[in-house]
C-alpha cells in the first residue's frame, strides 16, 4: 500500500512538472530580472543573446591577458635617450596578431581592392595606387637591391615574409578592410547574409561595411536586401519583422581589427607571465625572451640567435654555412621561438607601427590606464533626409599625402565621418573637443609663446608648430598637376608634429640596442621604409581572462 502511495505521488510530481513545461513552451529564453517578462519570447518583445559565452578568437590572433606592468626603459640606457622613462601602466586584455602581417595577407587585400575598384577605371585608379606598398624603399644609392624591388612583395618565395613599404595610414586602411571581411564571413555563417555574397555580389556600389550594417542595415550592399535578408531568414521575418538584421546585442558582429597602442604592443612584447609571483615582479626583462642575451642557452639550440637583427657593421646574417640568425633581410615569420604569450618576432625581423602619435614623454601623471595619444573623435554624418550619409561612387574621400599622392580614407558603402561637436561635448568633463592629440602637450599653454592674456589658438596644427616647430612642406593640386614645395626655412628645431607615429621593436636593419621592447622611435605616418611592418590587434569584450582563475588559498 505504501509503495502504491509513493508511486502515485511521483506520478503527480511528474505530471505537474510537464504541465509547467507546457505552459512555458510558447516562450524561450530567460525571464527579466527587471520586469519579469520573458526575454527572447517567440511572440516577440525584447530579444537578446543570453547564451553568449565567450568572445571567439578572430583569424590570426592570440589572446593577451591584460595587467599592470612597467612601461619604459628599465635597464641602463647607454644612449641616455630619456623619451622612455619608466612608468606604471595597466593594459586591458586584448588580442594580438600571432605574426606580423605577411606579403600574402596584404596581397589578398590588394586583390580585393583591384576586383571591387578596378584601377583601369579612372575614378578608381587612386584607390588601388594608394593601397599598394612602396617597393622602391629597397633601393640604395650605393647598393644593389633590384631583386627585392621587383620580387619581395609578390613572389611566392616571400609569401610568409612580413610586408614592408607600408605607411602607417596604409596599415590602418588594411585593418579596416580586414575588419569588414571577417565580420562579413561571420554574418554569413550565422545566416544573416547570403552565402558567398563576398564573391558573387560585391562590387564598388554593393559591398559590406560594419559601421553601415550596424547603423543603416538597409543601405548595406547598396540596399540589396536579397543579400542582407537571405531566403532562409525570410520565413522568420514574416513572423517577426523586428529582428531582421544582426545587431550588437546578438553578439554575431565581430569586433574591429586595429593597430595596437604603444602600451599594448610593449606589454605583449615583454610577455611578463613567467616573471610574476602573486602580485610582485621577480625581475625586469630586456628582451621578449627571458635572460639578458640574444643567443639561446638551451642545450639543443645553444648559441643560436633568438631574433633577426644586424650583428655589426657589414654583418646582417653571419658567416656562410652557419648563419647567426638565418637571415640577412627579413625572415619568414615564425622562424624564431615565440614569447610567453605565443607571439612571434616581437624583436627583430621588422619594426612595427603602433597607433600612437609620438610625443617625447608618456603622460602617466594624467592617465595610467589603457594609455594612448592620438584620439580624434568623430561621428556619423547625417544627410538632408535625416539618415546617415553613405559614401557613393562619386563621393570617395581622399587624403593628400605630404608627397602629393592620394590615399582613399572613405570608400563607397561606408558612412562619412565628421568631427564631434557641441552636441557631444557641451558640459562634458572627460573630453571637450574632437581632436585630442595635443592634450597636455603641444597646446598653446605648453609653448614658449604662451601668454595668459592671449586667446588660445584653436587650430590644432598651429599650436603644434608653436611647440615643436617642425618643417612645413606644402603640396597643392592645380590644372597642371601636383605642385610640391619644400620648406626652406633654416630655423626649424624639430621633426615632431601631429603626423608622426610611434614604431616599436628592432628590425633586420637595426643593432641589438633596439630589440628592447621599451625603445620607441617615430616616423611620418604617410611614409614607408624597408624595415617597418605592422601587425593588428583587437579589443576584448567581457571578462579579463579566458578561464576563471582559482584562488591560491
Amino acid at each position: 500500500m505504501k509503495n502504491i502511495i509513493t508511486l502515485r505521488y511521483l506520478l503527480l510530481v511528474l505530471l505537474s512538472t510537464s504541465l509547467v513545461g507546457c505552459s512555458k513552451s510558447s516562450s524561450s529564453g530567460n525571464s527579466s530580472r527587471a520586469t519579469g517578462w520573458q526575454i527572447n519570447a517567440k511572440e516577440g518583445g525584447f530579444q537578446y543573446n543570453t547564451n553568449f559565452k565567450e568572445q571567439e578568437t578572430a583569424p590570426g590572433l592570440v589572446f593577451v591577458e591584460g595587467g599592470t606592468f612597467t612601461m619604459g626603459k628599465v635597464q641602463d640606457d647607454v644612449m641616455h635617450d630619456w623619451n622612455n622613462s619608466p612608468n606604471q601602466q595597466h593594459v586591458q586584455s586584448f588580442y594580438m596578431d600571432e605574426t606580423e602581417v605577411t606579403n600574402m595577407m596584404y596581397l589578398e587585400y590588394l586583390d580585393w581592392v583591384k576586383r571591387v575598384y578596378p584601377p583601369s577605371e579612372p575614378k578608381f585608379k587612386a584607390i588601388y595606387n594608394g593601397a599598394v606598398p612602396d617597393t622602391l624603399v629597397w633601393r640604395n644609392r650605393l647598393g644593389y637591391s633590384e631583386m627585392m624591388v621587383d620580387n619581395y612583395l609578390r613572389h611566392p618565395a616571400f609569401k610568409d615574409y612580413p610586408v614592408v613599404g607600408v605607411s602607417w595610414m596604409q596599415a590602418v586602411e588594411f585593418a579596416n578592410w580586414r575588419s569588414d571581411r571577417v565580420a562579413e564571413m561571420g554574418l554569413q555563417k550565422e545566416g544573416y547574409l547570403e552565402k558567398d555574397s563576398h564573391l558573387t555580389h560585391t562590387t564598388a556600389d554593393s559591398n559590406f561595411n560594419i559601421n553601415t550594417y550596424i547603423n543603416a542595415p538597409t543601405k548595406a550592399y547598396g540596399g540589396n536586401d536579397s543579400i542582407t535578408i537571405p531566403n532562409k531568414r525570410r520565413s522568420k521575418i514574416e513572423k517577426d519583422s523586428t529582428h531582421i538584421y544582426a545587431t550588437r546585442e546578438t553578439g554575431a558582429i565581430s569586433l574591429k581589427y586595429r593597430l595596437p597602442t604603444e602600451a599594448e604592443w610593449e606589454y605583449a612584447a615583454l610577455g611578463l607571465t613567467e616573471l610574476r609571483s602573486y602580485n610582485v615582479y621577480r625581475g625586469r626583462k630586456k628582451y621578449p625572451w627571458d635572460g639578458k642575451y640574444s643567443r639561446s642557452g638551451d642545450r639543443k639550440t645553444k648559441g643560436d640567435q633568438l631574433a633577426n637583427f644586424k650583428q655589426g657593421k657589414g654583418d646582417y646574417g653571419g658567416i656562410s654555412g652557419w648563419s647567426d640568425d638565418g637571415a640577412d633581410i627579413t625572415n619568414q615569420v615564425m622562424s624564431y621561438a615565440p614569447n610567453n604569450f605565443g607571439i612571434y618576432d616581437m624583436a627583430g625581423n621588422v619594426a612595427e607601427w603602433v597607433a600612437d602619435v609620438y610625443r617625447p614623454i608618456v603622460d602617466d601623471e594624467f592617465s595610467d590606464f589603457g594609455y594612448y595619444r592620438g584620439n580624434v573623435y568623430g561621428k556619423n554624418a547625417i544627410g538632408e533626409d535625416g539618415s546617415v550619409k553613405v559614401i557613393g561612387i562619386d563621393d570617395i574621400e581622399y587624403k593628400t599625402l605630404s608627397n602629393g599622392k592620394l590615399i582613399a580614407t572613405g570608400l563607397p558603402g561606408q558612412i562619412s565621418q565628421i568631427p564631434v561637436d557641441e552636441d557631444e561635448t557641451y558640459l562634458r568633463t572627460n573630453f571637450d573637443k574632437s581632436n585630442n592629440i595635443n592634450y597636455r602637450d603641444g597646446d598653446a599653454r605648453s609653448s614658449r609663446f604662451f601668454d595668459d592674456f592671449e586667446e588660445e589658438d584653436t587650430d590644432n596644427e598651429a599650436v603644434t608648430r608653436k611647440m615643436y616647430n617642425s618643417p612645413n612642406h606644402s603640396v597643392s593640386t592645380n590644372d597642371t598637376g601636383v605642385e610640391r614645395q619644400y620648406d626652406k626655412s633654416d630655423v626649424r628645431t624639430s621633426l615632431i608634429n601631429d603626423q608622426v607615429r610611434v614604431y616599436k621593436g628592432g628590425s633586420w636593419k637595426d643593432r641589438e640596442y633596439w630589440l628592447d621592447p621599451a625603445q620607441r622611435r617615430y616616423y611620418p605616418e604617410d611614409m614607408a621604409t624597408d624595415y617597418i611592418g605592422f601587425r593588428c590587434a583587437m579589443s576584448r569584450v567581457g571578462s579579463k581572462s579566458i578561464s576563471k582563475k582559482k584562488r591560491k588559498n
